[in-house]
């Protein structure tokens, strides 16, 4: 886990209580690499699934922060992040619905 997390040979090793060779020789393992790289694609997976359930909560945060009672500046801020976020996504889906078009004419 502590080298998923991207930590060095030695700190792993450290954390593991085992030696810095060690660490090395299973990093020289296929089997190993593969099982890390899917671990940190798991966390990859996992951090984008709470990010996405978070993401409606910031939302509303934006939305909150650009009401006529809040400084000019931070609403500035809000709407300038509203429409960055906004575009992006749109961006998203329309690459995804493209990508699965493709994908489709692929399978035919």
């Amino acid at each position: 886990m502590t080298l998923a997390c991207g930590a060095t040979a030695e700190v792993a090793a450290q954390k593991a209580g085992v030696s810095r060779t060690t660490v090395q020789r299973r990093l020289q393992n296929p089997a190993f690499r593969t099982r890390l790289r899917e671990f940190q694609a798991d966390m990859v997976k996992r951090t984008a699934g709470m990010l996405t359930a978070a993401s409606m909560e910031a939302v509303k945060t934006l939305l909150d922060l650009q009401k006529v009672t809040v400084a000019a500046a931070v609403r500035l801020g809000a709407a300038r992040s509203v429409l960055e976020i906004g575009m992006k996504a749109r961006e998203v889906a329309d690459l995804e619905e493209r990508l699965s078009a493709l994908e489709q004419q692929a399978q035919v």
